[in-house]
């Protein structure tokens, strides 16, 4: 039998897709699970649909309304388990993405596991077949503070290794996934997987892009407040 796993999701109004994504998730937990939602102030139906559910593993907070990264963060602080899923709350996980992730784990005693995803649109359609190919993702410390190539809705961590590291999660980062990403890869040896675990879904309001970069000066200054955080986590 596996480990116990927690599922950090990051809510906010998302009730056209957030369905589909909570049963693909409770699809792949078992008893002694969770799914740990930080609700960020909703002001459409997301809750009722997670009420909908009537599961016990499914656990709700309310959220710093700081964004979707402090949002993240309430999530993390709430997981009871030792193994933590990021997710977003529009995507749609593969049935075996728990068991294939879980089983890097045990093999490799990494301190986060990335696997692949396939791009949709709205409706499901496909956009990108490898988001791996199109990032030339993979660890590495200097690699990803210069450009990231962590996605959260593809990560897990081990929190037995970073939670206490990775918390707070600095005011003055860009985002979260690159931070837990690099933190992992500076204390340990993060692995990469190419399974294509999650149909990531791309629309008009997703809280952040995989496609749009900032101008120099900004992707600079985000570059070394990155680093400059890093270097002070022991």
């Amino acid at each position: 039998m596996r480990e116990k796993v927690s599922v950090a999701m990051a809510a906010y109004n998302g009730e056209k897709f957030i369905r589909e994504q909570v049963q693909s998730i409770l699809d792949n937990l078992t008893e002694g699970d969770e799914l740990v939602v930080s609700d960020d102030g909703s002001t459409d139906a997301t809750k009722e649909i997670l009420l909908f559910f009537q599961d016990d593993r499914i656990k709700v907070f309310d959220g710093p309304k700081k964004g979707v990264k402090k949002n993240f963060e309430n999530a993390i602080r709430n997981c009871k388990n030792r193994y933590i899923f990021l997710c977003d709350q529009d995507d749609i996980w593969d049935k075996n993405k728990v068991d294939i992730v879980m089983k890097v784990f045990k093999e490799n005693n990494c301190p986060v596991c990335v696997h692949n995803c396939e791009l949709i649109n709205e409706d499901g359609g496909k956009l990108l077949d490898s988001y791996f190919e199109y990032r030339n993702s993979g660890a590495g410390f200097f690699k990803n503070i210069m450009k990231n190539t962590y996605m959260g809705c593809c990560m897990a961590f081990d929190a037995s290794k970073l939670k206490e590291k990775i918390l707070p999660i600095p005011e003055n980062i860009e985002m979260h996934d690159q931070w837990i990403g690099v933190i992992g890869d500076k204390i340990g040896k993060n692995v990469f997987i190419d399974d294509k675990l999650i149909k990531y879904r791309r629309h008009e309001n997703n809280a952040s892009d995989c496609f749009n970069h900032y101008g120099f000066f900004k992707m600079l200054s985000n570059r070394i407040n990155l680093f400059l955080n890093v270097i002070r986590v022991h």
